[in-house]
């Protein structure tokens, strides 16, 4: 009689069918990509915001007197120090306005925009800053500690 070597096939499918549960339930478990989409979000918008500035300073430069505002795509956009104005009228407009982000005036030289539809936990470091304080070029401030 000749021994038999190897395993069975019910014996594999048996093994392919419990690592397939294992898999359903435990990887998961493990892997929360969450916090990494909300940073790619919030670094997309934090270009977003740059160009949008770039764009309307170099709208202010060509239209040139000093406006106290330009037209991008339609749009009036309020100036202050030849960059977009951290309010409403200026910077929000400068990007088209937008739902996905949560936005508002932080003082009176900065703008801040965060993610919405999050705990007020997973966004503290999670959100992009725009300052313009009159004296300086505007600066963008990307926060994407996002965990």
């Amino acid at each position: 009689m000749s021994k038999q070597n190897g395993f069975t096939l019910i014996e594999l499918v048996t093994v392919i069918i419990i690592l397939g549960i294992l898999a359903a339930f435990a990887i998961p478990r493990f892997i929360d990509l969450s916090g990494d989409a909300r940073a790619a979000a919030t670094d997309g918008l934090g270009g977003s915001v740059k160009a949008a500035t770039a764009l309307a300073h170099a709208a202010y430069i060509v239209k040139g007197d000093a406006p106290s505002a330009v037209t991008m795509d339609g749009v009036s956009v309020t100036m202050s120090n030849g960059y977009p104005a951290p309010n409403d009228t200026g910077i929000f407009k400068a990007l088209n306005g937008g739902s996905d982000f949560a936005h508002a005036a932080s003082g009176t030289n900065a703008y801040v925009f965060s993610l919405t539809g999050d705990s007020p936990a997973k966004t503290v470091d999670c959100k992009v800053v725009y300052t313009n304080d009159g004296t300086n070029p505007a600066s963008v401030e990307v926060k994407d500690d996002c965990s």
